[in-house]
């Protein structure tokens, strides 16, 4: 008998979770968007562990420390434990290639489009990536489902990407549209 296998579903942060306002490192400029509570609430009732996959260069460009970055994550898994949401955990990549500074500065299989922060999610949570979606506004969101075999890849409309040229399976415009577009597939 095999083992059960979790599914996931991916988040990207900036422009999924909260609104994209720049590099973003401080509570008070931390604004999540609207409905992305009951999203992950009806997600996580579809079976789906939540995690976060985010590029964060504005860590290896200087501008604000990893510390910055955990103290973020912090309050914001905080407000996502009082809206009884579980987040699985929090990945992050951090470096540049051409804009990092010191160790900052290189390529990484975990920046997307590099599939690594998936395939560690994978590897830690017994995921079944054949059954897990991801969410993200920028292509290379997208890019990063495909390399790391995530079945169902779904663009949010707002960031500099043209949408109909997007690989995702879908285009919406808000984590609330994404987690509704599931629901359906999997009940039509």
């Amino acid at each position: 008998m095999s083992e059960i296998k979790n599914r996931a579903l991916f988040l990207d942060r900036d422009g999924v979770i909260n609104v994209d306002s720049g590099y973003i490192w401080r509570p008070e400029d931390f604004i999540f968007n609207d409905g992305v509570f009951e999203a992950c609430r009806s997600a996580s009732a579809m079976g789906f562990m939540l995690f976060v996959v985010t590029n964060q260069a504005g860590i290896g460009r200087g501008l604000y420390s990893e510390r910055d970055f955990q103290a973020l994550n912090e309050w914001m898994l905080g407000r996502f434990r009082e809206e009884s949401i579980e987040i699985g955990r929090v990945y992050f990549a951090p470096t540049h290639p051409e804009n990092g500074i010191g160790v900052y500065r290189r390529e990484s299989p975990d920046r997307k489009p590099g599939p690594g922060m998936l395939f560690k999610a994978r590897d830690a949570f017994n995921i079944d990536m054949s059954r897990s979606a991801i969410v993200g506004d920028r292509e290379t969101d997208i890019l990063a489902g495909i390399n790391g075999g995530v079945a169902t890849r779904i663009l949010v409309e707002g960031a500099e990407d043209d949408p109909a040229s997007s690989r995702a399976d879908t285009v919406v415009g808000s984590l609330v549209e994404a987690v509704a577009w599931l629901a359906a597939r999997e009940n039509g």
